[in-house]
């Protein structure tokens, strides 16, 4: 799909979602449930939704440990920021790609392709830390199992992103203890198909693979596993002080279920920073819950525009630290090169 059908295509969604949301939710409702919520605990839930972005950058570290030490916190902090700002303002989710382009300019013996590898592994490691998180806030006697989220139960939406994840680590593991194999099939395609790319696809696959040495080291999953874990409990606190700043008794559970929930839901198109699907399923999540039309659109409204705020203006603050600009990247999520 072209960037510009995709671009479009997730502006339209968006906007449906969005609507969708709202349809049914007198605006006047939702600003005297606003009104009448707890500033503290706002403030609160606004320092634990930015507290996760550093918890992923010590988290990002053990991954690289392998390839290059352990780099420096402040040089993997303040890319994650740059990052997360592009995911927000830029389309296309170009914030992945300008996170590892960033830590490439502040630690310049980083790959390109070893540092994007890396965040494939991070995300394979969200995906399946947030899937057993859901699973445990099943669990939980306060679950209202048989409550469906639109048309579906829980298990309709569960069960093809399990299968999408399955197929990711499948793929991962190939590229971790058949290297080798990896390297011979795409030469000998390559050879037929475009001989003179083929040295330029064989070194783009090299540094993938480095980027992913760190599933080779138990200690060092282990250590992932446990940053992983932290970032999404912390999440799903902001979560959860979200929910008691507007008076919800919403148990802690519900979190764990409804972040797993928009952290589905935003891998459709959209616009930067996730807006319309972080609202929908937010928005489902909560009316699982019980909860009223006016208060779930008062939380995701509430929420996403205070953990949006905090982490775009540190961004945009090292970007320019950095002497970095938006076109440096912004391209990277067409063709990103090893020698970025």
């Amino acid at each position: 799909m072209k960037n510009g059908v995709r671009t479009a295509l997730g502006i339209f969604l968006s906007a449906l979602l969005l609507w969708w949301t709202m349809k049914d939710t007198s605006f006047h409702a939702v600003w005297d449930i606003m009104s009448k919520s707890s500033l503290p605990l706002w403030l609160a839930c606004m320092v634990f939704a930015t507290a996760i972005f550093p918890l992923r950058a010590r988290r990002w570290q053990a991954l690289l440990a392998p390839v290059y030490g352990r780099l420096p916190f402040s040089s993997l902090w303040q890319s994650t920021a740059i990052g997360m700002m592009a995911t927000n303002v830029l389309p296309l989710r170009a914030g992945e790609f300008a996170r590892a382009f960033a830590l490439t300019r502040a630690e310049p013996q980083v790959k390109f392709t070893a540092a994007f590898a890396s965040v494939a592994v991070d995300r394979l490691f969200d995906g399946t830390v947030v899937l057993l998180l859901m699973l445990v806030a099943t669990l939980d006697p306060a679950f209202p199992s048989q409550q469906p989220i639109g048309e579906h139960t829980l298990a309709f939406y569960l069960k093809p992103t399990a299968i999408f994840l399955a197929l990711v680590l499948s793929g991962l593991v190939l590229f971790v203890f058949a290297p080798d194999r990896v390297f011979a099939i795409s030469d000998a395609v390559m050879r037929r198909v475009a001989p003179r790319f083929e040295p330029k696809v064989r070194g783009l696959l090299e540094g993938f693979v480095s980027g992913l040495h760190v599933l080779r080291s138990p200690m060092l999953i282990a250590e992932v596993f446990f940053w992983t874990v932290l970032h999404w409990l912390c999440n799903a606190f902001a979560f959860w002080l979200g929910f008691r700043a507007l008076g919800l008794t919403t148990p802690f559970s519900a979190g764990l279920l409804i972040q797993g929930l928009i952290a589905i839901g935003v891998s459709v198109p959209s616009t930067p920073g996730f807006f319309g699907p972080f609202e929908f399923f937010g928005k489902a999540g909560l009316a699982v819950y019980g909860a009223s039309s006016a208060a779930a659109v008062g939380w995701v409204l509430g929420f996403h525009v205070l953990s949006f705020i905090p982490i775009t203006i540190m961004g945009a603050w090292y970007l320019t630290r950095m002497k970095l600009h938006f076109r440096d990247f912004s391209g990277a999520a067409n063709a990103p090169k090893p020698e970025a």
